[in-house]
């Protein structure tokens, strides 16, 4: 396990002997400067975790010395010494971007446990910094599939709406079409990134529960109310808080919520205290707002305060340029994720996949090629590896009885047998074994009729 590098900064010579001999049994890495030109020097040189820093030194003085330090690595963690009496130059030191400070004289045991501490938050800022770090990277607009003209506008205004100042935005489109990823995309590419994301489907909490969940609630509020609860509008306080299926929130929550949007301001349920918040509120809707506008279901001035940027997201039928790019992609995350080696798709299934009107739109796509991933062992997904209701939805077919009229003129029967031998063996990519199941004929009878036909 690597030792935390500390830097002793002191121009007193027993003061940096003693806090060496103390830090070292604590076993800690330990250097020490007598001035600030060396303070900066080891710092560059040596990258240590935390500076323990004299507000006075000869030439270069500890704030400048701290400044210089901030400039070079914000990372560094300092903690200040001062004399005793000169707390207003460490409290300036600390806006500054020191982490704490301690008075001469100190005491041994106390400075172990300011160390400690100070250690423990930056480990934590590290991960902090290192989360958010990857949640950009996994939803920020470079990650999004896209290789249609359709997508290729909307991700072009959420870039600009990302990017500005808009307080409220509402993204419509059908369930499926990843409403709640372009959501993150506007946060995770915007100033507001290193603040909350906070996400809650209105359609799955009861309208007793929402105003609480949303509003949060002082203590003794209601029956169950123990203590006092902060709701999502105060956690998301800096950031984005998206609001899904707004469009099932019940018209007395809608009431609240235009309040919220026109002060900014909320009071916890039960409570009489004005909290003010600064978030971007996004909403989403798989519904016709104005359609239950009309069925008096949705309040119209809330509509109009939260479509100040509308976004429309197209299903996946009307942008089949992304379906191809979309599948292969999941079948990278998919091999990731499975230890699998999938390598493309082969010709007949790509364009099955293309042809498919995709009702559940992306999350239905990426459940099919999830479900071909985990099930199938070849290294191309194939067309007998899509589910049936995608084969028989694109090939115009339906399960029961054959959907077939007898042309007036009649028909040669040989000719339907010819097109039906000819069909199945397009759709089994040239496998006579699957295409005589797809006919249910056994092998032997099947390419009885391919030589019949002039297939064999």
């Amino acid at each position: 396990m690597r030792k935390h590098k500390i830097l002793v900064v002191d121009d007193e010579h027993l003061i940096r002997w003693s806090l060496e001999q103390s830090l070292k049994k604590q076993g800690y890495e330990v250097s020490q400067a007598a001035s600030g030109e060396d303070a900066l020097k080891l710092t560059r040189e040596e990258h240590p975790d935390i500076v323990l820093l004299d507000i006075q030194l000869p030439g270069i003085n500890g704030l400048d010395v701290l400044e210089k330090i901030k400039e070079f690595d914000e990372e560094i963690i300092v903690i200040m010494i001062t004399a005793l009496g000169v707390v207003e130059t460490a409290v300036k030191a600390m806006r500054m971007g020191a982490h704490d400070y301690i008075s001469k004289p100190f005491n041994l045991e106390e400075l172990a446990i300011v160390i400690k501490k100070a250690l423990e938050t930056g480990e934590l800022r590290k991960e902090v910094a290192h989360l958010r770090s990857e949640q950009a990277r996994r939803y920020g607009l470079s990650n999004i599939i896209s290789g249609s003209r359709h997508m290729a506008n909307v991700l072009s205004m959420v870039d600009k709406v990302a990017k500005s100042d808009a307080g409220t935005i509402l993204i419509q489109g059908e369930s499926g079409t990843g409403k709640e990823l372009i959501a993150k995309a506007i946060h995770y590419e915007s100033a507001r990134v290193d603040k909350p994301f906070m996400a809650i489907n209105c359609a799955a909490v009861p309208e007793t529960l929402l105003e609480s969940e949303l509003m949060g609630h002082e203590r003794g509020a209601f029956t169950d109310a123990k203590t006092q609860k902060k709701g999502l509008f105060e956690m998301a306080d800096g950031g984005t808080l998206f609001l899904d299926e707004i469009g099932d929130m019940e018209l007395g929550m809608q009431a609240k919520l235009l309040r919220v949007l026109e002060e900014r301001t909320f009071r916890r349920v039960g409570g009489t205290k004005e909290i003010p918040v600064d978030l971007r509120i996004v909403s989403a809707t798989n519904q016709d707002l104005l359609a239950l506008i009309e069925e008096k279901r949705f309040r119209k001035d809330l509509y109009y305060r939260i479509q100040v940027i509308p976004i429309y997201l197209p299903p996946l039928r009307e942008r089949s340029d992304d379906i191809i790019p979309l599948a292969e992609h999941f079948i990278a995350q998919f091999n990731r994720e499975f230890c699998k080696n999938v390598k493309g798709i082969s010709e007949m299934a790509a364009k099955f996949l293309t042809e498919y009107a995709w009702p559940g739109n992306v999350r239905e796509l990426k459940n099919v090629v999830e479900r071909a991933v985990i099930l199938e062992s070849e290294e191309t997904l194939l067309l007998e590896h899509l589910p049936q209701e995608i084969v028989l939805r694109t090939s115009g077919t339906t399960a029961g009885p054959i959907a077939f009229r007898l042309p007036p003129e009649g028909i040669d029967i040989e000719d339907v047998e010819r097109e039906l031998i000819r069909q199945a063996l397009e759709v089994s990519e040239g496998n006579q074994s699957k295409a005589a199941r797809k006919l249910n004929l056994g092998i032997d009878a099947f390419r009885y009729r391919m030589k019949k036909f002039g297939y064999l």
